[in-house]
């Protein structure tokens, strides 16, 4: 007996047309064969469980179900076909899309004769080439720990561990501490407020009111004057009832006392946790030889990601980096409002603000690409090992158990993205192994601006930077790096889809 043909079903004619940087048309026609199958199959399936009076359930006519039931049987047919002909699309023509397809359901109509024909767009993954991956010039801060560097960290540590000394008959210092009854006039309004602790800094407080060069008013005064301040708290400033207010302040000083430095003696390298000064200082230049270590890594791996940012050219999908920059936006400006800056401010400075964040997410969205070709390339992928060691460090910074850590990661959607960080930074470490890396001399540091504009906020990125080092840590953490290891790591920090770097301003 012959064999019989199988049957086939006649393909779709799919048609992809580029539409714009990142952006695929996808034209399908599905031919009548496949709409009659798909229809008829779903007649069949209601035929199953329909019931129509004077019929057995299973029995009713297809004419019948089709008078009761044609609208549904059509609409869930056409879903069917739109779905699976859009999917079939994609994948057999490899498009790397970055979302589902944006599908008009509605507007599309099943037709009664003939074939379906129907378009979509969709946003496909950027295509590019690396630049060379090997040899990468990077320059190496050469960071060296001298003598003076180990003392001036113990004359630190003892003067933490000082204590405050009345001075007799003196005359203040600059950070000096006065203790002092102040008597506020905000506005009409007077308060008191007696022994408060006033320290004779640049900028500083009293009773809670920034004055800004209060090292000025306070110099050179005695016990028993009388100093007076004119105040105007900016807008921005964390207690609402003060902000924009003016303040007429009276300074009358008790007491004056200097920091006493603590000797370094025997008990107080004990208090460091080691026995000798010997011993302390080996701590001391170990701890520090980390922390420049880390600077100089830091400095490096910002060499690698602009290396990238410069040589690689990227067409970026509009749709992803516009939603990219809207979320970026809403974090900077909540982040604004929760440093206390006045919401009327952060409004009036608001299309600066958008334009700054269309640039750093257009960055941003560079990287994730860049990163996830390399990674691509040198198939760097990470294991669920690697993952749990540093949710375990970032619980130890954090004080929680790991997996309570991990459980809320889980939660709030971030531990994908903090996989992808991990990712990201073993590429640049694999990037560095392969670099030509040269030794130079560190470049002078410039002073950081104490104030900050609003328009001059710090860009946020997914990229880890090294914490800067604190102006005042505690005497243990001083000598035994030991002790403070967890709290000198870097903390990688939460991502949103795509992922980002932190970058330096």
């Amino acid at each position: 007996m012959a064999e019989q043909p199988q049957e086939t079903t006649p393909k779709n004619t799919v048609k992809i047309e580029k539409s714009g940087p990142c952006k695929k048309k996808v034209i399908i026609e599905v031919p009548r064969e496949t709409i009659t199958k798909a229809t008829d199959a779903q007649y069949e399936t209601l035929r199953k469980d329909a019931l129509v009076p004077g019929f057995r359930k299973g029995r009713a006519p297809k004419r019948l179900l089709e008078k009761r039931f044609g609208k549904e049987v059509g609409e869930q047919t056409k879903l069917k076909i739109l779905a699976e002909a859009s999917d079939s699309a994609i994948k057999d023509n490899k498009l790397d899309v970055l979302r589902e397809p944006a599908i008009d359901y509605e507007k599309i109509e099943l037709p009664a004769e003939g074939a379906l024909k129907f378009e979509f767009e969709v946003e496909v993954r950027p295509e590019f080439e690396l630049p060379k991956l090997e040899g990468i010039p990077v320059d190496k801060p050469k960071h060296v720990v001298t003598d003076g560097n180990v003392d001036r960290e113990i004359e630190m540590l003892c003067k933490y561990a000082g204590t405050w000394t009345p001075k007799d008959n003196g005359k203040i210092e600059l950070e000096d501490q006065v203790v002092a009854d102040v008597m506020l006039n905000i506005e009409g309004q007077e308060q008191k407020v007696d022994n408060t602790e006033i320290y004779a800094r640049a900028n500083g407080f009293i009773a809670d009111v920034p004055v800004e060069k209060l090292d000025e008013i306070l110099i050179g005064a005695k016990t028993g004057d009388v100093k007076t301040a004119e105040v105007e708290v900016p807008k921005t400033f964390f207690r609402e009832e003060l902000r924009g207010k003016k303040v007429d302040i009276k300074i009358t000083i008790k007491d004056i006392k200097w920091l006493r430095p603590a000797e370094l003696n025997q008990d107080t390298i004990s208090k460091c946790g080691v026995a000798t000064e010997e011993e302390l200082r080996k701590a001391i230049r170990e701890k520090l030889e980390g922390r420049l270590e880390g600077q100089a890594k830091q400095e490096m791996a910002e060499q690698i990601y602009k290396y990238l940012l410069d040589n690689i050219s990227i067409d970026l999908p509009a749709d992803v980096a516009a939603d990219q920059a809207v979320a970026l936006l809403r974090r900077q400006y909540i982040n604004l409002m929760m440093q206390g800056i006045d919401k009327e401010q952060i409004d009036k400075n608001i299309e600066q603000l958008k334009a700054n964040t269309e640039q750093q997410a257009k960055e941003q969205l560079k990287v994730f690409f860049i990163m996830d070709k390399i990674a691509e390339k040198l198939d760097i992928k990470t294991t669920d090992e690697e993952i749990n060691g540093h949710i375990a460090h970032l619980a130890v910074q954090k004080h929680v158990r790991p997996e309570r850590m991990r459980e809320e990661m889980q939660r709030d959607g971030s531990l994908e993205q903090f996989k992808l960080q991990v990712r990201e930074q073993k590429c640049v470490t694999k990037l560095l192994e392969s670099a030509k890396i040269t030794e130079v001399e560190p470049k002078a540091q410039k002073p950081k601006a104490e104030k900050v504009e609003i328009h001059k906020h710090k860009k946020t990125t997914e990229k880890t930077e090294a914490k800067p080092a604190k102006k005042a840590e505690t005497a243990t953490k001083h000598a035994h790096p030991k002790k403070a290891k967890a709290a000198d790591k870097e903390k990688p920090e939460k991502k949103t889809k795509p992922t980002t770097r932190k970058k330096k301003t």
